[in-house]
């Protein structure tokens, strides 16, 4: 069943939602009857081709340009213009691996930048409306790398660690108002972030025996943003096929 948001829950945001995971969960919660606000980096394209996809579920859509690594001012006031977002999802997510021994302190830093600062200082710039609101929905996606690390992603797992510890506290504070904080952990998805992996070795430590796909990710965090998942607060869900069973 579709849900249906009151006039004051319409509005939802994603961040890096040009392609993959995001997408996926803009085209999602466009289906549950929200108007989607599609954030997004360098990809204008496939960001126009989320919005269509958006508008083609019956909403109002967007696409909004943000260069996370120095602003999300341009998200924030996106977020204003329309009165307020009811829903958030930092997906948003960039990689620059390499063994600790041989990373600079640009390639940590940028890394943290995007994956957890700006997602702290987005939840930041939205929660002053949800809070008057009485309502809202964040979720950040973090990742099983951040729960159990991963040789050669200090960085990538420091940022998704630290967005559980976001998630975490975040929810505490907050919760009494009617808004719910959660974290989805994907695990190994078939998406571009993924296309220059060599997965094969991990397929066989994979109960489902194949990698997730977007859609699947997209749909649990659709839930998360329900009114069905308005006693779910401060988890962290992991959709990984089984691998960390």
């Amino acid at each position: 069943m579709t849900d249906q948001p009151t006039d004051d829950r319409t509005w939802a945001l994603v961040t890096g939602a040009s392609k993959g995971i995001g997408a996926a969960t803009a085209v999602a919660l466009a289906r549950q009857g929200r108007n989607v606000l599609v954030g997004y980096g360098g990809d204008a394209d496939g960001a126009a081709a989320v919005v269509t996809a958006c508008e083609d579920a019956g909403v109002t859509a967007r696409a909004v340009q943000a260069d996370l690594s120095t602003s999300i001012d341009p998200l924030a006031e996106a977020a204003e213009d329309v009165g307020g977002v009811a829903v958030l999802v930092n997906n948003a997510g960039i990689t620059a691996d390499g063994l600790v021994f041989g990373m600079d302190d640009d390639a940590f830093a940028r890394v943290l930048d995007v994956n957890l600062t700006a997602s702290f200082r987005l939840s930041r710039a939205v929660l002053r409306r949800m809070l008057r609101a009485r309502f809202g929905r964040i979720v950040n996606v973090t990742s099983v790398v951040g729960l159990h690390g991963n040789a050669g992603q200090a960085n990538y797992a420091a940022s998704k660690a630290g967005l559980v510890g976001l998630t975490k506290s975040l929810a505490r504070e907050v919760g009494k108002r009617n808004i719910t904080v959660n974290a989805v952990a994907p695990g190994f998805i078939s998406t571009a972030m993924t296309d220059d992996v060599d997965t094969s070795d991990m397929l066989d430590r994979i109960p489902a025996g194949r990698l997730g796909e977007a859609e699947e990710i997209a749909a649990a965090i659709a839930f998360l943003c329900s009114d069905e998942a308005a006693y779910v607060n401060g988890t962290v869900l992991q959709v990984d096929g089984g691998l960390f069973a």
